[in-house]
């Protein structure tokens, strides 16, 4: 038992895994093919082998995982509508301003979770994270907050700035911007965070 409680420990103390670099590469994944076809073959065939890549992604996820993550599947439709729609009508205004109809949507999703009082992200992260339901209120308004600035910068970034320059940060840009997010939001977690059981006395004697 001890052995196991200490495997147990290591493996927490370690959350950068296979699978983990798995996830993040069938996140990353998509946008960095976005990024290539669209320095080598313009933004319609790099909305097309987006669209693949994102399908792919998704296939993968669910063979390799047993689940499809909710915001990637929610982006995965959304890249599939406008995406269609930006080849179709060959106008890159679609494929555009996806992002900030998702993140959009992202808010209000959120809000309204906040308003029944059942806090979507704790039925998403639930399982990863035990904080107090204060905890998860004030994590939500955050995540809000930040689907919100994302809105908006992705707003400034295709109707101020050339295509290439909006392809680049929503290639390089979204996804340090998120982990900086995410990694902000650890004081919090652990401020709130409900810590585990205590161990059974024949447990720790074992």
């Amino acid at each position: 038992m001890k052995s196991e409680a200490i495997k147990t420990k290591t493996d927490a103390a370690n959350p950068v895994d296979k699978n983990s670099i798995l996830k993040l590469l069938l996140d990353v994944g998509p946008l960095a093919i976005f990024f290539i076809m669209n320095g080598r073959a313009g933004i319609f065939y790099a909305t097309g082998a987006f669209m693949v890549a994102t399908v792919i992604s998704l296939v993968a996820s669910r063979l390799l995982f047993k689940r499809i993550p909710v915001i990637a599947l929610v982006t995965g439709v959304f890249v599939m509508v406008f995406g269609a729609l930006t080849i179709w009508l060959h106008d890159d205004t679609f494929i555009k301003i996806k992002p900030t109809i998702v993140n959009c949507l992202f808010v209000v999703i959120l809000a309204t979770g906040l308003y029944f009082r059942r806090p979507l992200l704790k039925l998403a992260l639930g399982e990863v994270f035990k904080m107090e339901e204060e905890g998860w209120r004030i994590l939500t308004v955050r995540w809000m907050g930040f689907f919100a600035v994302l809105a908006v910068l992705n707003e400034i970034m295709w109707r101020n700035f050339s295509t290439d320059t909006w392809v680049t940060f929503k290639s390089f840009g979204i996804m340090p911007l998120t982990f900086a997010f995410m990694l902000s939001q650890v004081t919090l977690i652990m401020r709130y965070q409900i810590p585990d059981a205590e161990p059974e006395a024949s447990d720790a004697k074992n």
